[in-house]
């Protein structure tokens, strides 16, 4: 299977800590990843160094066989945990914007999508819910033709009912020489959908597996796998 993403001696570090210490991995095309891992574990960090949003301190990060820069954002589409996107805005004003600043960007899909999620087009972002608000940005974000999708606790803020939806429609709209990854605390909401897995713990990768082999060696879920795993 074609390498998509390769981290070389990543590390980052805030002053005398380490965030992400000397991370290798590489991670192939095609394929739904969930990143796991304790609050403080460096999920974050690690996906916005792959968005080129941070820089390491040491090592680095090739994306479809370039360093992370120019050429790896137009190809990245990346979630981040906090919206960006101004309240004064329509549902319809971040479709357009989208729509100018991405070459790769479906403006059809984002419609089709926020119909079957119930979002009204019309209505500006100051008036909807924590929880609408991010299927918006969600969808906006699902919505491009890019090889690698960075999304950060997408379905956090957004009722059971919702996110069983959300998931349905990152599968119907899974492009297999793209990679999803997934960085989230409800594991058990997402496994259904992973192929892949990475335990993070204080910045270093304490598993990487394919999720059938948890089942078939250890008769497990992912999500029980990491309950004992990360056991206080």
């Amino acid at each position: 299977m074609q390498e998509l993403l390769k981290c070389t001696n990543l590390s980052k570090n805030y002053g005398a800590g380490f965030v992400l210490d000397d991370i290798n991995i590489s991670l192939p095309t095609g394929r739904i990843i969930g990143l796991l891992g304790p609050n403080g574990s460096g999920k974050t960090t690690f996906l916005k160094i792959c968005a080129g949003l941070l820089s390491p301190t040491k090592g680095g990060v090739t994306i479809d066989g370039n360093p992370v820069g120019v050429d790896t954002k137009r190809i990245v589409s990346y979630l981040p945990e906090h919206t960006y996107l101004s309240n004064a805005m329509t549902v319809s004003d971040c479709i357009e914007l989208f729509n100018d600043f991405y070459d790769d960007f479906d403006d059809e899909t984002a419609v089709n999508m926020l119909r079957r999620l119930s979002v009204p087009l019309k209505a500006r972002l100051k008036t909807l819910s924590k929880g609408t608000k991010e299927k918006v940005q969600l969808v906006l974000v699902m919505s491009r033709k890019a090889k690698l999708f960075l999304l950060d606790e997408p379905i956090g803020g957004v009722d059971p009912a919702a996110r069983d939806i959300i998931l349905d429609m990152i599968i119907s709209n899974f492009n297999p020489d793209a990679t999803i990854i997934i960085s989230t605390h409800l594991i058990y909401d997402i496994e259904r959908v992973l192929d892949e897995f990475i335990f993070l713990r204080n910045g270093k990768i304490a598993a990487y597996d394919i999720v059938d082999n948890v089942r078939t060696q250890y008769g497990k879920s992912v999500d029980e796998l990491f309950r004992e795993a990360f056991r206080c």
